[in-house]
């Protein structure tokens, strides 16, 4: 991991300014629909899992990291959601005490984080949660950026596991959550969204995301899309294949997962009828390169859903002054001095 990484995030060591700023030419100059299919150079993959909030990030992401461990491999799932939940199916619904929490009580209290107030195990995986501010209280994504500085000091760049899954806020656009795309903290990017409007107009914001920083010099790419409560209506389907990218799975609606993860039971073993499924996600997962996406505009985007659930054919009809006076509306004697054409 260290090799990979730490060269953007507290090395030392000087980049060579010349290779950079030509790489940043080359890069200005390529077609943005270009595929970059280098797989993972380091040890551990770092993929970063973004979705929109409630769309199933935490459900898909703890029973991948329960079938990675079952395979022998070992893993660290990180939560960078506000919210905390990422961890709770793991834990069967226990909250797991946020970093940044512990850090404010500790530092109140005199005293240093270590690791284990902040990482727990559960049927092999290593899991921990970020956290973030109280309602009100602070930045998301400043939290985030916090979190990730307290984990550096931990010794996060020394830390030995196969792969590390961040699970991160799709429909935050601020910095702090596009942290591993804008610092190349990750290698790859795997998008979680559903059949619907709101899900995959906040895949789509991140695929534009990716290409954003692709155009500065990054290096992440998207590996592909979790199709969540697939009921076959096609939709996320058909935005993968327009925005080039593969879909890794698709985990159906069905009942009995949304009773057994509402019970906070693991699906993602192989005991479970579900096993198959989420091996072969994680083998997906392991295998897929980083895609360099084609994000869709509005019009692109609405054009996958039927016209009829998503206003097509509307026409904008402009305002006028008097519509926004109201009851105040009156014709006002003009200033303007108009000359007769003699």
């Amino acid at each position: 991991m260290k090799d990979e990484v730490q060269k953007h995030a507290g090395s030392d060591e000087v980049p060579n300014l010349k290779d950079f700023d030509q790489r940043l030419r080359d890069e200005a100059g390529e077609d943005l629909a270009d595929i970059v299919t280098d797989e993972p150079k380091s040890k551990t993959q770092i993929i970063a899992i973004y979705g929109k909030g409630g769309i199933g990030k935490s459900f898909t992401l703890a029973n991948l990291s329960h079938m990675m461990a079952e395979q022998g491999k070992r893993v660290l799932l990180i939560g960078c959601d506000p919210k905390s939940d990422t961890t709770s199916l793991l834990f069967g619904g226990k909250a797991c005490p946020t970093i940044i929490e512990t850090s404010t009580r500790k530092k109140l209290a005199g005293e240093e984080v270590q690791i284990g107030d902040v990482c727990f195990k559960s049927g092999g995986v290593f899991a921990m949660e970020l956290g973030g501010p109280e309602v009100g209280r602070g930045c998301g994504g400043r939290g985030i950026i916090h979190g990730f500085e307290l984990l550096e000091k931990l010794g996060f760049h020394d830390w030995d596991f196969d792969y590390v899954l961040l699970d991160f806020l799709g429909d935050v656009v601020c910095g702090g959550f596009g942290l591993p795309i804008a610092r190349d903290m990750a290698q790859k990017v795997i998008l979680v969204a559903s059949n619907d409007l709101q899900s995959l107009y906040v895949a789509n914001n991140v695929c534009s995301a990716v290409e954003y920083f692709r155009k500065l010099g990054g290096n992440v790419g998207v590996a592909g899309l979790v199709v969540n409560k697939d009921d076959h209506s096609g939709e996320a389907q058909a935005f993968a294949e327009a925005a080039g990218i593969p879909v890794l799975a698709a985990i159906p609606q069905d009942d009995d997962l949304r009773k057994k993860s509402a019970n906070y039971q693991i699906v993602g073993t192989s005991k479970s009828p579900w096993g198959d499924l989420f091996a072969g996600l994680a083998a997906e997962v392991a295998e897929a390169p980083p895609i360099r996406p084609t994000p869709l505009d509005q019009d692109g985007l609405l054009a996958l859903f039927d016209a009829s659930e998503v206003g097509g054919g509307v026409v904008l009809e402009p305002a006028t002054d008097a519509d926004m006076r109201g009851k105040h509306a009156a014709t006002r004697t003009s200033l303007e001095v108009i000359y007769d054409d003699a």
